[in-house]
């Protein structure tokens, strides 16, 4: 028979590392508990902490990319509601110019109405230089000067003209000041008609329209009038001035419209002998050149009644062309800020994964945390009673 035998000091020294051990358990548990995390340190669990720190890299990309976004945006927005104003100024432009055609009003009237003409258009001059909170022209295209449009003898786009396009996490920072201001079409897109300076009746024309694309030249032509002295009949003779051939002729009739070659247009007035209306191709020109020939038809309307009807016909016509493209542009800023809203959520969709991705690799389940706190104190409750015990397991305190 064998007898084992285990040392004083040998159970002294295993009670002591039990509650040395049981005590840094603890300890470590209070720790997680505190922070609300089970890794506090990379030692704590090397293949969770490398997760964490993956995905917390990630979540901070996408931050750095969101505050790039939102100062896209604000850029982007703050060009709608520019455009926005524009157009509005571009709209009250257009209804004084069609009271200018009145012909009740006097010149004086009319120079009254030309200053506020001038006005709105140094308005819409002014916004077309605006520039961001950044300091960024907002209408700069693929890129320019601190100001895209100079104006000297005549307005100039000086950026390079073009849209940015965004990309997965970014959107157009600026938008193609050329193609909101500076492509414009002359007359009705196709074909422009001016009265003869020379005129001494009163007839003027519409803006024309195209009846018939493919019958369309790009010629220049004259309708010349003639009156005879003994009917009083007037008629007119259509002139094709680039081929020098004959194109139409006809009987002048008040109201009545003229076609040849693709073209028809409304004649209104009585034209007087040897008066002319020239028409020539249409040709692109800017909006502010639109508007700066607008108001020098106003101010300067003579006593050929005809030219000023016409003038604003052409006007207006020019002006509604216009306005269709800073329509045009204003929805292109409107779907960009559906891209970036669309692009927002996404990215914080993928943040929220990312957040969840980092806290199931080093947050604390807390109630479980809890319950083992309460198993782990108890356990180092019972060990300190063990200890109390041993150290009573002596010798001589047994013999006293």
């Amino acid at each position: 028979m064998s007898t084992s035998r285990i040392g004083t000091a040998s159970a002294y020294a295993g009670a002591v590392q039990n509650l040395s051990d049981r005590q840094q358990a603890l300890v470590t548990l209070q720790q997680n508990m505190t922070s609300g995390k089970r890794i506090n340190r990379t030692s704590d669990d090397p293949t969770s902490a490398a997760q964490a720190e993956r995905a917390n890299t990630r979540i901070d990309r996408i931050a750095a990319d969101q505050r790039l976004l939102a100062s896209q945006r604000d850029t982007i927005s703050t060009a709608e509601s520019t455009l926005g104003s524009s157009i509005d100024a571009l709209q009250s432009f257009r209804e004084l110019v069609v009271s200018a055609g009145s012909g009740t009003l006097t010149p004086a009237d009319r120079g009254y109405i030309a200053q506020q003409l001038t006005s709105l258009r140094d308005e819409i001059f002014a916004n077309s230089n605006k520039s961001d909170s950044n300091g960024t022209p907002l209408f700069s295209g693929l890129g320019s000067a601190d100001q895209p449009f100079t104006n000297t003898q005549q307005v100039n786009f000086a950026g390079l003209s073009g849209q940015r396009t965004g990309g997965a996490t970014t959107v157009a920072p600026t938008l193609d000041g050329q193609a909101t201001f500076m492509n414009v079409p002359t007359g009705n897109g196709t074909f422009t008609l001016a009265t003869g300076t020379a005129n001494t009746g009163t007839v003027s024309v519409d803006a024309g329209s195209v009846q018939n694309p493919s019958a369309i030249t790009g010629h220049n032509y004259t309708i010349g009038f003639a009156v005879d002295a003994t009917t009083g009949v007037k008629s007119y003779t259509v002139t094709d001035t680039t081929a020098g051939t004959t194109a139409a002729t006809g009987t002048y009739k008040e109201s009545g419209s003229i076609s040849f070659d693709g073209m028809t247009m409304t004649m209104k007035g009585t034209p007087a002998d040897g008066d002319t209306v020239a028409i020539a191709p249409s040709t692109r020109s800017d909006l502010f050149a639109t508007l700066d020939q607008a108001i020098s038809s106003i101010k300067n309307a003579t006593s050929n009644s005809g030219a000023l009807p016409t003038q604003i016909a052409q006007s207006l016509v020019q002006i509604d062309s216009g306005l269709s493209r800073l329509q045009s542009s204003r929805s292109l800023a409107g779907d960009i800020l559906n891209q970036a809203d669309r692009i927002k959520t996404s990215q914080d969709t993928r943040s929220d994964q990312l957040t969840a991705e980092k806290s199931n690799a080093e947050d604390l389940d807390m109630i479980k945390a809890v319950s083992e706190f309460s198993t782990q104190q108890t356990g180092y409750q019972a060990a300190l009673s063990s200890y109390a015990q041993i150290q009573k397991l002596s010798l001589f305190t047994y013999i006293s």
